[in-house]
């Protein structure tokens, strides 16, 4: 037989998790979690599978993921499946994106540093003139 554990509340969520009451509600009203019900006194509860899904998002936003595409993975294992496959593809993405990015900064590297082997510590300059070191090309 198995045993349910009852429900907790938001604040002991926020506890166990790390993640804070307000984050945690904001979560719910963008649908990444669902509470149980309520107390009483109007209190969130939540399933201890909460903690879960809470570590599963905080993973996947160190890995980059919006909250839009980690939305899109819960969803899937809602619904009975794993979203490995989906986790995968955006990750491969990610990947390529992060490449692209690398190499914007090694241009831009590049020409920050040949900017500064030319720098004049004080350039000739007109008025019209707001930092002639930066607007050489």
């Amino acid at each position: 037989m198995l045993i349910q554990e009852k429900p907790n509340q938001i604040g002991v969520v926020a506890k166990k998790s790390g993640v804070p009451i307000k984050t945690i509600r904001y979560y719910e009203e963008l649908g990444l979690l669902k509470a149980s019900g309520r107390t009483e006194g109007g209190f969130r509860l939540f399933d201890s599978d909460v903690l879960a899904r809470l570590s599963f998002i905080k993973r996947a936003q160190t890995l980059g993921m919006s909250l839009s595409e980690i939305k899109e993975f819960l969803e899937v294992h809602d619904h009975g499946e794993l979203p490995c496959d989906h986790v995968q593809s955006k990750l491969e993405d990610k990947l390529l994106e992060i490449e692209k990015q690398i190499q914007q900064l090694q241009l831009l590297k590049l020409e920050l540093t040949g900017l500064l082997s030319d720098w004049e510590t004080i350039p000739q300059t007109s008025e019209a003139t707001i930092c002639p070191n930066i607007e050489r090309n």
